[in-house]
Formats: C-alpha cells, sequence, structure tokens
C-alpha cells in the first residue's frame, strides 16, 4: 500500500507492503497498549486517544522519523497509521504545529444502514433526513463555538461515528477560525439535511 504524505507542499509516498504489516502487527499492538494508558498530547493529557488521535500520534512520530531520514521508524509509523486508518487517502503533516495539527483525510465510503431512530447514517456516522429546523438545532450541538488554547484558536466537531470530539487544527486569527467553524457548521447542517 501506498501511503500519500505532504509535507509544506511536497507529495511523499511511503511503500508500506502488506508482508509488512502483518509482520509488525506485534508492534502496532504494543504501540497501542501504551496509549491505553494514556499519552501528553503536547499540554494535554489524553486519558483514552481514540483511534484518530492515535493515527495523528503516529503520524507525529513519522514526521520526526522522516526529519532524522530514520527508514525504519518511519515505516513502522506509516505502517502503524495505515493499519488503524485502512480508508486513509492523504497524511498532511504539519512541521511547525501541533500533534493534532497533523490532518488524516479518509476516502468517501457508501452510506450505512439506518440507526435505531430509524434515520438513515452517513458513512461517517451522522443522522441525515433531518427538518432544517432539526437539523440547525443538531449542528449547533455538533460543532462547538470557537475557543482559544494557549496562543491559537480551534473549534471541535462531534464524531458520530466514534463517538468523540474532534478539535480543528490551531488557527492564528479568531476571524478565520470563526469562518472556519462556519463552514464546518454549514457542512454538518447540510450532511443532516441529506
Amino acid at each position: 500500500m501506498i501511503l500519500k504524505t505532504v509535507i509544506d507542499d511536497q507529495l511523499l509516498e511511503l511503500n508500506v507492503p502488506e508482508d509488512f504489516l502483518d509482520q509488525a502487527q506485534d508492534f502496532f499492538a504494543r504501540m497501542d497498549a501504551d496509549m491505553d494508558a494514556g499519552w501528553q498530547v503536547n499540554r494535554e493529557w489524553v486519558e483514552k486517544p481514540d483511534r484518530l488521535l492515535r493515527a495523528q500520534i503516529a503520524a507525529d512520530k513519522l514526521l520526526t522519523a522522516l526529519e532524522n531520514e530514520d527508514h525504519k521508524l518511519g515505516r513502522l509509523m506509516a505502517g502503524y497509521i495505515v493499519s488503524r486508518i485502512p480508508d486513509i487517502e492523504t497524511l498532511e503533516l504539519n512541521p511547525a504545529g501541533e500533534i493534532r495539527d497533523h490532518r488524516i483525510n479518509r476516502n468517501a465510503a457508501p452510506a450505512a444502514a439506518p440507526s435505531a431512530s430509524g434515520r438513515p447514517l452517513t458513512h461517517d456516522g451522522i443522522p441525515t433526513g433531518l427538518s432544517k429546523m432539526d437539523a440547525m438545532a443538531q449542528a449547533a450541538k455538533d460543532v462547538s463555538k470557537v475557543f482559544k488554547m494557549g496562543r491559537q484558536y480551534r473549534y471541535s466537531v462531534y464524531n458520530h461515528a466514534t463517538q468523540s470530539w474532534e478539535e480543528s487544527p490551531g488557527i492564528a486569527d479568531k476571524e478565520q477560525a470563526e469562518s472556519l467553524r462556519e463552514s464546518a457548521f454549514k457542512a454538518r447542517f447540510d450532511a443532516l439535511c441529506r
């Protein structure tokens, strides 16, 4: 498998052979066991990192491996990411950012079966087919207001599939953060109305 990785607008295609993934499963299991005990993510201690955050942690180690030309560690981290996020399309590494600033772009999957409420779910678990008023109320619950973390601004979006909150990358300007948050709100509203 090829992991398409973008650093500073440069595309790297990292080859992760299937047999390598099979051979490295014990190493990946040890990584998961380490993260099960919690992980320091920049200035925050995370008790139970979710699958996406674990991949971002590995992405941060991959960035360090690429910078140090440590091919063995780089292949292991690329393998871990591919094994835990098999539908990954591209990985965008942010050399100047924090762990949560690494972006994992996933392939769109087909729609899933209806939820328990009878409403159909999208591939990411978002309920669909809501009225505009219900969609507006749900989008307000699913997309947080902009908040300041350190010197940067962020907002969070609720991931229905993993039942966890995912933070935006750090944004230096509050107005830009508000604008990006509005775009996320509109995207969620549109998804809920489908």
